[in-house]
Order: structure tokens, then sequence, then C-alpha cells
């Protein structure tokens, strides 16, 4: 491997907060951003995330946080960047998807998922950007879906959040570009997480890989691979982009 390639995913040094980091693709990002060197702040609602950011090893740290609610947001980034010693990324993970028919939808369920997949996922962002504005430099990847770029039965709530998502990603990255900064999206398709694996278990499943021109649904890491790739010095010049990883669901 080059000496390009060698020193664009070498992570050593640099400090990153993953939300949702807990479980699931959280999780497989922060495995392997500190694979390549860097030390994570997790952030999630469950308290477990404090024992699942220890057993990555030491320098490590895990904080349980109601992302709904600003002052914690707040109070949780400033805490990161201070133990960490400086914010070099984010990855926005956390989410919820809670599915039902559009005309059955509650207002509560509507709130939350937006609260959730968007709110929060805005308000994270703004609060990392003021420590890596100080700096002059910065990767963020907010995990979008698939669901942003097509419409799904009973996701009526969810395809608006992260649709939305991707609208705030191109604002984000237009405004903090002369700060150094980069904001991309992903969007995968289905995943198969602990919880992804038990959404669609057996016929449901089988049926929703037919519809995916590979014939699978994506695993954790490879999503991971992706969001390592967008925050490496390799794509220093990918901005505003919301790269679909759906095994070609989408080009049909």
């Amino acid at each position: 491997m080059s000496n390009f390639w060698n020193q664009a995913f070498d992570l050593n040094g640099r400090g990153a907060v993953i939300t949702g980091g807990a479980a699931g693709i959280g999780l497989a990002c922060a495995s392997l951003l500190v694979e390549r060197g860097a030390r994570v702040a997790l952030l999630d609602r469950d308290p477990a995330v404090v024992e699942v950011a220890a057993s990555l090893g030491a320098g490590h740290v895990g904080l349980a946080v109601d992302l709904r609610q600003l002052d914690q947001v707040n109070a949780a980034i400033d805490r990161a960047a201070e133990q960490l010693g400086r914010l070099d990324f984010l990855v926005n993970s956390a989410g919820v998807a809670l599915l039902d028919k559009a005309l059955d939808v509650s207002e509560s369920a509507w709130d939350t998922t937006l609260d959730i997949n968007l709110k929060a996922s805005f308000f994270v962002a703004q609060a990392c950007a003021r420590h890596m504005i100080k700096q002059n430099s910065g990767r963020i990847v907010n995990l979008a879906s698939q669901a942003a770029v097509i419409g799904l039965d009973r996701h009526v709530a969810y395809c608006a959040s992260k649709a939305a998502v991707v609208g705030m990603t191109k604002v984000l990255a237009m405004e903090w570009a002369p700060h150094g900064i980069n904001v991309n999206a992903v969007s995968p398709t289905i995943v198969e997480t602990a919880l992804g694996k038990k959404a669609w278990a057996g016929e449901l499943g089988e049926r929703a890989k037919l519809q995916i021109p590979i014939g699978r649904f994506a695993q954790p890491e490879e999503i991971a691979g992706l969001v390592l790739y967008l925050l490496s010095d390799a794509a220093k010049m990918i901005t505003g982009e919301n790269v679909v990883i759906d095994g070609g669901y989408s080009i049909q």
C-alpha cells in the first residue's frame, strides 16, 4: 500500500463522537475507527454504552444521553471534547423507525421519529462543529437511509426524517466548508444488525432480499467501511453528498 493510503487511513491522535454507539452500525463504526487508531466517545440512550466503550480499550468514553434533550447533547459533546482532547469526526448513527400506515401514524410517533432522526442529528452536529471550527478541520457523516430517496410502505415518518437528513447535510456542507469541515450522508439498505435481523426475519426478509439486485442485506461492517472512507483524508474532496449503499435497490 502506498504511503498516501497509509497516511489517509491513519487516525492516530484523532477524536470521534459516535451517536447510537452502543450497538449496530454505530458500534461497527466505533470498532473500525478504534482499529485505525482513533479515540472514540460513544453517545447512546442505553446505559450499557459505558461498558461498551470500556470494552474497546483504554481512553474511550461512553456517555448515556437522551439526544432529544439539547442541554444533555451540549454537555455530552463538551465532555467528549475534553476527555478526547479534540473532536475530528462525528458519526450520527442514532435513529429510530416507528412504522405505520400514513393514515394511522400518531403525533407521538411522528414527533419521536423526527426528534431522534433529524433534530438530534442536527444539534449534535452543531455542537461538534463549534469545536471543529476552532481547529479549522472536521468530518461529519450522517446516517440517512435508502428511505431518503425512495418511498417505502408504512415508513412515512421515517422517509420524511431521512430525506430531511440529506437536505440538512447539504446545507451544513455548504456553510461549514470554509471552516475545513466536510459533511456527507450515507444511505444504507436494510442492515443485518441484531435489530435488523429480528425485524426482517423469515418470509418478510426473504421477500425484501428479492427486491435487492445483489440479493442480500448489508452487513454493519460494510457500512462502517464506507463511513471510514468518508472520514479519511482520502475523501477530502467529497462533501455534501449522499452515498447510497443498498445493493442496487434504488436504481430500479
